[in-house]
């Protein structure tokens, strides 16, 4: 099967793109564009670097609740942006737990304490636990653990399939992932604005009723995911059972508010 509407990249205004489907039990719905090229992900980067914190967790190598990064804040602070650091600087703005302050730094501050963790460089660490086991040959983190990541859309249709179906960790370990932690928290969408709540899981933004947002408008509100100012995004739509993605080489911008959602959307109404 494939998917008409995975076509719709042709019209965004970006050199290159590619996109793809795929179901919980690994079946590639459908592909569009260069599926096999490697492109920065940005904050895409972000998932894979949480999962394999999750791993870590699981291996017992660190505990969620355990001091991480600044003063009172914890493992679980920093996968949900919730730890007070500021954006892209190793400064606190805020008590932990009280903002959703979206954060760089938090996730190599994350990196940071697992590489000290497991004695295994954080890099290495994400290779062993995630991308090896998944077969993701053509992706690897080439700097910070926040935004630093490199693959393409097969390698994320796999990872997508993971946490749709997990293989490396107890369901009940993703099912938290993609709960919101500290509820009724506001912030700052990047490139959306304020929102609140500014719901956030483990690593993984959570749609809810967020408006606007760069999911569809028939997304259901269980969605979660990313998306990057590479001009990338990963959603999964436990709703419908399935999960898109979707690399360009076009920074996000105004291009993608407006061409994101309908995308999104048309894929949905096609399933």
């Amino acid at each position: 099967m494939s998917l008409q509407s995975l076509a719709l990249i042709e019209n965004w205004p970006v050199p290159s793109a590619a996109a793809g489907v795929v179901r919980a039990d690994g079946t590639v719905l459908g592909t569009h564009g260069p599926v096999g090229r490697r492109f920065p992900l940005a904050s895409v980067t972000k998932p894979l670097a949480a999962y394999a914190a999750l791993v870590a967790y699981e291996e017992g190598a660190l505990e969620l609740d355990e001091p991480a990064g600044p003063p009172g804040a914890t493992v679980r602070h920093l996968l949900a942006h919730t730890s007070g650091l500021a954006f892209d600087e190793h400064r606190v703005t805020a008590p932990p737990g009280e903002r959703r302050l979206y954060s760089n730094a938090g996730f190599e501050q994350l990196g940071d304490h697992l590489a000290k963790a497991t004695d295994i460089p954080f890099a290495e660490y994400l290779r062993q636990a995630v991308l090896e086991p998944l077969g993701m040959t053509s992706t690897s983190l080439e700097g910070s653990p926040a935004k630093d990541g490199v693959s393409t859309v097969l390698d994320l249709l796999r990872f997508a399939a993971e946490v749709q179906a997990p293989r490396l960790l107890d369901p009940r370990t993703v099912a938290e992932a993609m709960t919101v932690q500290y509820p009724g928290t506001k912030g700052v969408l990047r490139g959306y604005g304020h929102q609140n709540p500014n719901d956030w899981g483990l690593g993984f933004e959570i749609r809810d009723s967020k408006s606007p947002h760069w999911t569809g408008s028939s997304s259901s509100p269980r969605t979660f995911g990313h998306f990057g100012q590479s001009g990338t995004f990963l959603w999964i739509d436990p709703a419908a059972e399935v999960a898109c993605v979707a690399l360009t080489d076009r920074a996000f911008g105004p291009w993608a508010v407006e061409a994101w959602p309908a995308f999104t959307d048309a894929v949905l109404a096609e399933l």
